[in-house]
């Protein structure tokens, strides 16, 4: 006759169907870009058609970004951490995370995590100026520095804005990512590349110019 640990395999089973259903409900969360969306109040869901990256574009940048396990991602001006939040869905043996300027999108983008429960996720508020972007592997960029040119779409008015602005940010993230080591990996989104060095090629170009990949070489 065989006996069965009852409440051992109970434990188990429980601790399985746990971790499924928390699988299962992150799943359908990233179903969609609407889906994902709903985590977000509807005044600041209005933003997400110009300054949120969509799922798709997010997948394949950080299929690209994250060439092994333990890779660390930034993105610079994260806003509601969208990016961030779905890199860390998809490749959850990377890190990732955003700094925003705005404290109540960087405080939203924290909400949102606590909400779907990732880890591997962070937020800070604050300048991309303050960090040292060689304590990360690779860095994504989504344009952020657009909404200081004249006649631009801006995401409020709690912050500055001006094309000397616009100029300043370029020229310092050009010195940054020109200081980061060999083999270090950007996405632009809409991005004009005036932030780009010489020394990093253009590895890969995507949906209608919009995306591009480069390796510093």
């Amino acid at each position: 006759m065989i006996r069965f640990n009852a409440p051992g395999i109970t434990a188990r089973y429980l601790y399985t169907m746990k971790t499924l259903a928390k699988s299962w409900q992150l799943d359908s969360w990233f179903s969609t870009d609407e889906r994902l969306h709903s985590l977000y109040p509807a005044s600041v869901q209005q933003l997400a058609g110009k300054h949120w990256t969509p799922l798709n574009i997010a997948r394949m940048a950080v299929q690209f970004l994250v060439p092994g396990e333990g890779a660390r991602v930034l993105d610079i001006g994260s806003g509601v951490g969208k990016f961030c939040l779905s890199g860390a869905y998809f490749k959850p043996h990377a890190s990732f995370h955003g700094i925003e300027q705005r404290k109540e999108l960087a405080g939203y983008a924290e909400m949102a995590r606590n909400t779907l429960g990732l880890f591997n996720v962070s937020f800070s508020h604050g300048n991309f100026t303050q960090l040292n972007l060689r304590h990360y592997d690779h860095i994504y960029f989504f344009n952020s520095f657009y909404e200081n040119l004249v006649g631009t779409d801006k995401i409020d008015d709690t912050i500055q804005y001006s094309p000397a602005l616009f100029n300043y940010y370029n020229r310092y993230l050009y010195k940054q990512l020109d200081q980061m080591p060999a083999g270090t990996r950007v996405v632009t989104f809409h991005s004009l590349s005036e932030e780009m060095p010489p020394c990093y090629e253009m590895v890969q170009i995507e949906v209608e110019d919009s995306l591009k990949f480069y390796i510093k070489i």
